[in-house]
């Protein structure tokens, strides 16, 4: 067990943001930021822009889904290297608190990863706070 806590991302975050704008063209318009990619764990940041408002001043839902989806999928690249096949199959979100109008920060960690299934979770928080506003779970399909 101590072996793999001592591992190295198997991408970089540049290889990472390459293979999204390359593959996921509207990931370009997001403006994501890898802050930190480890063995199995990765920390994203998309930047606040007013777009990103809906009915009452809260960040919609789409972009705390973008940003858990992308911090996943830069976790689990992490732990099996370059591979744009893996897929989302599943994504669940709690909704826990109105985020601030400010860039926010998705932390991504695998729970579990398999041969054929990836398992992890994302806390998403608004930049400059502790305070969780979305935890999603997720599992990823691996080719």
């Amino acid at each position: 067990m101590l072996a793999r806590m001592t591992e190295t991302a198997r991408i970089t975050a540049e290889q990472f943001t390459t293979l999204i704008h390359e593959t996921i063209p509207l990931s370009r318009v997001w403006a994501f930021e890898v802050l930190s990619l480890g063995y199995g764990t990765a920390t994203l940041r998309i930047g606040f822009r007013e777009e990103q408002l809906r009915a009452g001043g809260t960040i919609n839902g789409p972009t705390l889904m973008t940003l858990a989806d992308t911090a996943l999928y830069a976790a689990v690249l992490s732990r099996v290297g370059f591979e744009p096949l893996a897929v989302t199959s599943d994504l669940s979100f709690k909704f826990l608190r109105k985020p601030a109008q400010a860039a926010l920060l998705g932390e991504a960690t695998l729970l579990r990863c398999g041969k054929r299934l990836a398992v992890g979770e994302v806390r998403i928080r608004s930049e400059g706070s502790d305070a969780l506003v979305t935890h999603a779970t997720g599992t990823y399909a691996l080719p």
